[in-house]
């Protein structure tokens, strides 16, 4: 594949058909249909944080595949890269009760997405890019995914990773061999605490594991910690972005992604990693007041000035 665009951000992973309800899972039951997905929540994010952004995925070549299509490009997501496939098109069901939690039930394994393979990917494209951003879900999907990822990582001059640790897709073990084998590509690892560094890592104290990463290869670490912050690694500086408070809460369903896809969009226009996060946290604390993954994906303007209400 050749092309003579340049994106500010690539990503790569599986778009999913959404069928969400507020009610226990059981015959009858209403429900939403959307379309999400951590790339495609990531890229949404990224793209109303200012980056011009493409996808590279296989999504079925069907009438779900349509309307996947059509979302991603209402979002302001660039499809150029989104192969169609004939097969099965990935799904999952999410149920949200009134505080906002969630639970999941996939319907994605042998998925034309989880065939995506070094093929689908345009190197010259990651070449370009500002930034390219990638998720522990996408490795997890197969071994032809996994090699993809792992070939966008070292191809991409700004490679941001989200291990985005799911034990429904993968063991803790292969992550982080994964994890291991492309710290070195990585320019910013965001992990979350304390559940999934501890999962991964053994280790519960965000900078320690800031740290361990950094042993590996990674250039920064951004760990998010939910309602308590984020702490940034750099090197030897080490600094701490508080929470931005939420609003509301409706539903946390893409709220991780919507970060990674805010710092990753920032970081390739230029901002630095601190300012990126300090955005990132923003975006993220707006979406979780929306119904799906993305239900509510703030604009630049909104994001900055949820942002400066925690200087007042």
């Amino acid at each position: 594949m050749n092309s003579n665009t340049a994106f500010d951000v690539v990503l790569l992973g599986e778009p999913l058909v959404e069928i969400s309800t507020t009610q226990p899972f059981a015959h009858g039951t209403s429900s939403v249909l959307g379309v999400s997905g951590d790339v495609v929540n990531a890229g949404a994010a990224a793209a109303a944080a200012g980056a011009s952004v493409a996808l590279v995925a296989r999504v079925s070549n069907d009438e779900l595949g349509d309307a996947v299509c059509a979302r991603i490009r209402s979002l302001g997501i660039d499809d150029t890269y989104v192969r169609r496939v004939d097969g099965q098109q990935g799904a999952y069901f999410l149920h949200i009760d009134p505080l906002g939690q969630r639970q999941f039930s996939y319907a994605r394994t042998g998925s034309v997405g989880s065939g995506l393979d070094v093929s689908d990917v345009p190197a010259d494209v990651l070449a370009a890019a500002g930034a390219v951003l990638g998720s522990g879900i996408t490795a997890a999907l197969s071994d032809s995914a996994r090699r993809a990822l792992a070939f966008a990582a070292k191809n991409a001059s700004t490679f941001v990773y989200d291990p985005n640790f799911r034990p429904r897709l993968t063991t803790a073990a292969e992550s982080v061999n994964f994890l291991r084998e492309i710290a070195p590509h990585c320019s910013v690892v965001v992990p979350s605490a304390p559940g999934e560094i501890d999962d991964l890592l053994g280790i519960t104290d965000p900078q320690a594991a800031a740290s361990r990463l950094m042993e590996w290869g990674a250039k920064a670490v951004a760990v998010t910690q939910g309602s308590e912050g984020i702490t940034v690694v750099t090197g030897d500086d080490v600094r701490f972005q508080p929470s931005v408070p939420a609003p509301a809460v409706v539903d946390q369903t893409g709220a991780g992604d919507v970060f990674a896809g805010t710092l990753t969009a920032r970081i390739a226009l230029g901002d630095s990693l601190l300012d990126a996060t300090a955005l990132a946290a923003s975006a993220a604390s707006l979406s979780v007041g929306g119904r799906g993954g993305t239900g509510l994906i703030a604009s630049l303007d909104e994001v900055r000035a949820h942002r400066d209400r925690l200087a007042v």
